[in-house]
């Protein structure tokens, strides 16, 4: 059946989105920055990965191996990031720090597009099976299924670490209140360095999947990343949780309304029917579905 197709799609894409925001959310819970450069961050991690693959002899083994080193690079360019161009903008109006993050974002797409140009890049075939499952009798590709997987397992990960460990536990103190963190002793200025770490560890791995689905490209795969906006606009811009149901809603709606609406308004519903849907959340919930209500008295 194609809505047994669409959801599925959708739950694959909607993780990815998951993924993704979860570093976008995290920045701003530890930095209150939003990191307008998630795109081209994940473009980037997807053609870094490429292209170590590339060079490296076949095989899934050796692909593993390509993906640590990608998570590896992914790390030292957020620390970088923090470093270079956020850390001299502490204290500076936050529309200096947005601007940042735009500026950073045209930069690092100029990078990709000078290396790898403006075509289409698809990810090794050899990796992941050829075939599909049949799911409620309709077949779904393995890539789909293995990218699903891969994207929930990512989420469970970064939720034990939040929960279990000591840097997690600081990061979400950090989140709650910086000066209250800065009193028991946490390092802020790390916390942040951890964050725009992990911001684009996650845009690496989704940049990764999407190179399994679609394949990547200078100009299009950028603006995939940047769909994590509304991602967390919907599931709340404070919140973790949020940001992984949102991807999933969004995923799942964006789908549907790109098989079922384009054919009715002669295309474009795909990309602009979560944007609709974040007007009607918003307008219930203005700070989304599960972000933090603040009430301020005077």
């Amino acid at each position: 059946m194609m809505i047994v197709e669409t959801v599925i799609y959708g739950l694959v894409v909607g993780a990815v989105y998951g993924v993704v925001a979860l570093g976008f959310v995290l920045i701003y819970k530890s930095s209150s920055v939003l990191n307008l450069a998630q795109g081209s961050l994940l473009m980037l991690g997807g053609f870094i990965c490429l292209q170590i693959s590339q060079w490296l002899p076949g095989g899934v083994w050796f692909f593993i191996l390509a993906v640590f080193i990608t998570l590896v690079i992914a790390t030292l360019i957020g620390f970088s990031v923090e470093r270079l161009a956020l850390r001299p903008l502490i204290g500076e109006p936050l529309i200096s720090v947005i601007m940042m993050t735009i500026g950073l974002n045209v930069l690092l797409g100029g990078i990709g597009y000078a290396i790898w140009g403006s075509g289409n890049f698809p990810y090794p075939t050899d990796i992941i099976p050829i075939g599909s499952v049949s799911i409620l009798g309709t077949p779904i590709s393995y890539k789909y299924i293995f990218s699903l997987i891969i994207a929930l397992l990512c989420v469970v990960f970064f939720i034990l670490f939040f929960q279990f460990t000591r840097s997690g536990i600081a990061m979400r103190a950090t989140a709650d209140d910086q000066l209250a963190a800065q009193s028991l002793g946490i390092s802020t200025s790390q916390i942040f360095r951890y964050a725009w770490a992990i911001g684009c560890i996650t845009a690496a791995i989704g940049g990764i999947i999407i190179g399994f689905l679609i394949g990547l490209n200078s100009y299009n795969t950028p603006v995939l990343g940047l769909r994590v906006l509304p991602v967390v606009l919907l599931g709340g811009l404070d919140s973790i949780p949020g940001a992984i149901i949102g991807g999933l809603i969004v995923g799942v709606t964006e789908n549907l309304a790109g098989a079922y609406l384009d054919p009715i308004v002669g295309g474009g519903m795909r990309d602009l029917f979560p944007y609709i849907l974040i007007i009607i959340i918003l307008m219930v919930k203005p700070y989304g579905l599960f972000g933090w209500v603040r009430i301020e008295r005077i």
